[in-house]
């Protein structure tokens, strides 16, 4: 598997639990929260998926604060990125809130957290890599 999960997450433990889990599996990750480098990293890297927390307190794209819905709608707005699925990772039900934040972001799946079945993790992973 030549193709990099890149996990946007700004929790220390959450990105550890991250390298530890993918780390007992065939995929390479690269765990970040900032905004620019994911961009670097999908302009010029091989990325198999991307795994986006929704509430991101420190992560900035070109100087603005910005959260997994907004990033995750900006890459799938891009026509030469857009076939990068996006994992959504979040604490909300989908339908929860003033605005459905899934159909927003135009992210292609979703996991609420606390993640509590591992499998079912690994489970979505493999199948939007797959269709990828």
């Amino acid at each position: 598997m030549d193709k990099n999960i890149i996990i946007v997450e700004d929790d220390p433990f959450t990105q550890e639990f991250y390298k530890y889990l993918f780390s007992k599996t065939k995929y390479k990750s690269i765990t970040m929260e900032d905004g620019d480098k994911l961009m670097d990293i999908i302009q010029n890297d091989n990325v198999g998926m991307i795994i986006m927390d929704i509430n991101l307190k420190n992560t900035y794209l070109n100087g603005e604060k910005v959260d997994g819905v907004i990033l995750s709608k900006k890459i799938k707005q891009s026509e030469k990125h857009s076939k990068i699925p996006i994992l959504l990772v979040t604490a909300y039900q989908k339908n929860i809130g003033p605005n459905n934040y899934f159909e927003e972001s135009l992210a292609d799946d979703y996991i609420v957290k606390p993640i509590l079945d591992y499998n079912d993790l690994l489970k979505k992973v493999n199948s939007l890599i797959s269709e990828n």
